[in-house]
């Protein structure tokens, strides 16, 4: 039996395991079965707290809900904060690894301050045929590889239809990358929706999307942060960065982190 807790950020939900004794080894199969959601707990993917190797708090391991390992997910890194709080009484302030770099967190409360890995590789108006249709895009790298496309209306996008084509466009072979679409609401707020690869399919959040959409904005816009957004599950997240030409440092995502459940999976 394994197991487990809950948890949700800003809808983007996910399975925390406590694996720093290092005897927790999923296979692929057994992590989409845990994120199954008929057959399973179901989540948007998986979370393993274990023992850092560099010199920081902690090592956190995601895994999308198709089993594939991935890089970053600010909204997972969030809940990985305060999970290691509750079970391994870290304090209000930790790092941890990742696969993009290591990244801090402080505790607010219920919501989470996570300090970002710098983003890399943005190109503007980067041009896609999709579907027939030409299209004009932007890409940046804020842990994962993101695609943002501004839009009129988020509420009038086919998601799940649309945000496949894109992630699975050459021009983003052979990963391929989140899709996200952005709306302008104000000077310094943006609505969004994500398709995640890996999921491969509209989610509630993504924390690395709410980041590369604050980004871009911020260019296209050129503006200071920090930039409110709201995500497809109701809740608003900030981001704040400093900004010298197109290049972003200090790079802080703000949201909530919120415990569910507790329980054991057979595996």
């Amino acid at each position: 039996m394994l197991r487990f807790t809950k948890m949700n950020g800003a809808g983007n939900d996910f399975v925390m395991i406590d694996n720093r004794a290092g005897d927790v080894r999923l296979s692929r199969e057994q992590i989409a079965h845990i994120c199954d959601r008929h057959r399973g707990v179901g989540a948007d993917g998986i979370l393993l707290i274990e023992e850092a190797e560099n010199g920081a708090d902690f090592r956190m391991r995601y895994y999308n809900a198709d089993g594939g390992e991935a890089e970053m997910c600010g909204n997972g890194a969030r809940c990985f904060a305060r999970f290691a709080t509750k079970v391994a009484k870290a304090g209000e302030k930790i790092s941890f690894e990742t696969p993009a770099g290591v990244i801090g967190a402080q505790l607010q409360g219920d919501l989470v301050r996570l300090n970002m890995s710098d983003p890399t590789d943005l190109k503007l108006n980067l041009p896609l045929e999709i579907e027939g249709e030409d299209v004009t895009v932007h890409y940046i790298n804020s842990g994962v590889p993101h695609v943002v496309v501004p839009v009129s209306r988020v509420d009038m996008v086919h998601v799940r239809e649309r945000g496949a084509s894109i992630r699975r466009h050459k021009k983003f072979s052979p990963k391929g990358a989140n899709v996200n679409f952005l709306e302008k609401r104000d000077k310094r707020k943006i609505a969004i929706r994500t398709f995640e690869r890996g999921v491969e399919d509209e989610t509630l959040a993504c924390g690395t999307g709410v980041v590369a959409s604050a980004l871009i904005f911020a260019t296209t816009e050129n503006i200071d942060g920090p930039i409110r957004v709201l995500v497809r599950g109701g809740s608003e997240l900030e981001v704040d960065f400093d900004k010298i030409d197109n290049q972003f440092r200090n790079v802080t995502l703000t949201g909530p982190a919120e415990f569910v459940f507790e329980g054991e999976i057979e595996i």
